[in-house]
């Protein structure tokens, strides 16, 4: 089996800073790094870490290669990683030409969807851009940049339909503190990694209003069935959804001090208002995007989801979270 010697990463923030990290333990590894802040690049440059996000890192810049030319990182490297956040993926790959994917292998660690087109990213990479199913990846958690920055152990859910796709990613990323687990599951887990944002948000809002936890227990295992129930009525595939990538990865979002989409929803129910609470953290919550647009997908499904209609209503409605979540109680029995 011929080595890989390269791999681009797209995207400057935290996820994209961790997925890089885990990448230079193969020191054989060539990587190009790719963010749209020339300062960032110019900073990594001279002081190898990134100033932004996880900063504690440090980088080999003989290793990894910053920048901000696209079209070069993508014409110059046969497997991509995508990390930036669904809500600019779009335009990001706007500057590149239609045929720019044609033969790449390309993973994407993007928990969102694209509102421009309601879709998971993988949905869009293979409409918009012609890419194959076989040549496309999914990696999922449960895993936060922020414990990859401390090297402690976490487990890592790579998702293709081509075996050896997903073997080639599992060589790249396997080491000494992540271990992974390979699964068929495309889009099963593309979907239950954006709705646990979603869920986390409704965990943060009842936080941030004072239930405890035994009612936060039940939210989660209600939120893990009603993400079931969708996931069945999208894919017929069989799924465990007490696997990793579902149940694992709800669970890291739900109660972690590093979820953004959990701290986003504790200040909502604190009393911010959305612009408040986004300005406060300085970073993307992207259960504030998938909500809406993961409501606007289920109008055509029809699954019965009264926990993400309820996220929906407080924080696209502006509805008060403490009637929304009183309302929500009985339908939780």
């Amino acid at each position: 089996m011929s080595q890989i010697n390269s791999i681009a990463v797209i995207g400057g923030g935290s996820w994209a800073t961790a997925i890089v990290k885990i990448l230079t333990e193969h020191k054989y590894l060539n990587i190009d790094w790719w963010m749209r802040n020339q300062q960032a690049v110019d900073h990594i440059k001279k002081f190898k870490h990134n100033p932004n996000y996880i900063s504690s890192v440090a980088f080999d810049i003989n290793q990894v290669k910053p920048t901000t030319n696209l079209i070069d990182t993508v014409a110059n490297n046969e497997y991509i990683i995508l990390a930036t956040p669904a809500a600019f993926l779009n335009e990001q790959l706007s500057v590149l030409s239609k045929n720019a994917f044609d033969n790449k292998k390309v993973s994407t660690s993007i928990k969102g969807i694209i509102p421009e087109t309601f879709q998971v990213v993988g949905h869009y990479l293979m409409n918009a851009w012609n890419i194959d199913e076989q040549n496309l990846a999914v990696i999922s958690g449960p895993c936060h940049a922020e414990e990859v920055a401390l090297e402690k152990l976490s487990y890592l859910t790579i998702a293709s339909v081509n075996e050896k796709l997903a073997q080639d990613l599992e060589n790249l990323i396997a080491c000494r503190f992540i271990k992974t687990k390979k699964t068929d599951d495309v889009f099963g887990v593309e979907y239950a990694a954006v709705l646990k944002n979603v869920y986390a948000i409704a965990c943060g809002i009842c936080h941030g209003l004072g239930y405890g936890d035994n009612f936060q227990a039940v939210l989660v295992s209600k939120s893990l069935s009603e993400m079931e129930h969708f996931l069945d009525d999208c894919h017929t595939q069989h799924r465990d959804v007490k696997e990793n990538a579902y149940l694992g990865d709800l669970l890291v979002t739900a109660y972690s001090q590093f979820s953004r989409n959990r701290t986003f929803g504790n200040m909502i129910g604190k009393g911010y208002t959305v612009k408040s609470a986004q300005m406060e953290m300085n970073m993307v919550a992207e259960g504030y995007y998938s909500t809406k647009t993961m409501a606007k997908i289920n109008e055509k499904i029809g699954t019965h989801m009264p926990i993400l209609t309820a996220v929906y209503d407080i924080i696209y409605n502006q509805k008060n979270p403490r009637v929304v979540l009183a309302e929500l109680e009985n339908q939780l029995v």
